[in-house]
């Protein structure tokens, strides 16, 4: 299968177990199965409206990474200079605020929401699902909305929420040809907004999953690589161990009921990548697993998402279920954005 369908697999996955899971986001797993019954949510809940699946903040945020790496790579070809995280993806946050909150922090800023050279098949701001507020996260708006860019040296604040890793899996797909890159600008991308070190250490690690899924590794060994890399950073104990016991409890006998709240409720970064490594791990059906890493006590769409980013880059389109990615909203820009990525990862 080509690196071209995996990188559209991943982001495709990630929307759809983001879809999947957002229906369920706030309810505790008693009340998933006293309303979907005992095997709990198993299918994609349709809009009565658009008749498409509603994807959260987890898979916009991921679509305005992607538009920002985009950006970042052509601003700095042009001029020879630059980050990632500075050059592109912090722009295209404060389009994403701006799409939540109609405001921007400053008004020097509003040139961002003109085109952008970058934008020659049009603007992500030309699409209205992207302006509807999915429960986005408190953090991302107010770290945002300070008028200040978080980083790891100078930390904007002490969240390991998982708003940091649930949006970063464009990275590791486009930088997966160097890991450690790819670990190091996930990591400062996630401290644009959270800055505990768990909240973008964690962002680092599924970024190096994702890219070493790319360069051919299973699962298993991808998380290896990540692990080894996360060690060389300081404050990693927490990140290090929390993917230490996903492997652990995927091979054990545990129950995934019982496994999963061991490894937490996600709605800090390193239990949110923990529980959906171990559903990666533990069921490598997409469909299965999917619904494994949604139906559980806490933050069922970022839990959803980032597995399905997992399984996307590490098995392609071709295990995504048709009738599924069909449904889900905004399946068309997510297919063209994973399609421009590529195409600016092939001129690098």
């Amino acid at each position: 299968m080509s690196k071209k369908d995996l990188f559209m697999a991943s982001l495709l996955g990630g929307a759809i177990g983001d879809a999947l899971g957002y229906t369920v986001e706030f309810m505790k797993l008693d009340e998933i199965k006293a309303k979907f019954g005992e095997d709990g949510i198993t299918d994609l809940e349709l809009n009565p409206y658009s008749g498409k699946a509603l994807i959260s903040d987890d898979t916009q945020m991921t679509l305005f990474t992607a538009d920002g790496l985009i950006w970042a790579f052509d601003r700095m070809r042009e001029r020879g200079i630059g980050s990632y995280a500075g050059s592109g993806i912090y722009q295209s946050y404060l389009r994403w605020l701006y799409t939540q909150t109609k405001s921007l922090p400053d008004e020097h800023y509003d040139w961002l929401l003109d085109p952008q050279p970058h934008e020659d098949k049009g603007s992500i701001l030309a699409h209205k699902e992207l302006f509807s507020a999915r429960a986005p996260g408190n953090t991302c708006l107010s770290a945002l909305g300070s008028n200040k860019m978080g980083t790891m040296e100078r930390p904007i604040n002490d969240s390991k929420g998982c708003g940091g890793v649930m949006r970063v899996a464009p990275v590791g797909l486009f930088l997966h040809r160097n890991p450690e890159q790819a670990f190091k600008v996930a990591a400062e991308v996630a401290a644009i907004t959270h800055g505990h070190p768990s909240g973008y250490l964690s962002s680092g690690a599924l970024a190096v999953i994702i890219a070493e899924l790319l360069n051919g590794k299973n699962i298993t060994e991808s998380t290896n690589s990540a692990m080894m890399i996360l060690k060389e950073y300081p404050q990693h104990d927490e990140t290090l161990k929390a993917l230490e016991n996903a492997i652990q409890l995927a091979s054990s006998g545990e129950s995934p009921e019982i496994a999963i709240s061991k490894l937490g409720q996600g709605w800090v970064a390193e239990e949110a990548l923990a529980i959906s490594l171990y559903c990666a791990l533990k069921e490598p059906d997409f469909k299965k697993a999917l619904i494994l890493a949604v139906n559980h006590d806490g933050d069922s769409d970022s839990t959803g998402a980032i597995c399905g980013n997992i399984l996307g880059a590490s098995y392609g389109l071709e295990v995504v279920p048709e009738q599924w990615a069909n449904q889900v909203e905004l399946k068309e820009l997510i297919a063209e954005v994973g399609s421009r990525l590529y195409d600016r990862y092939m001129k690098m």
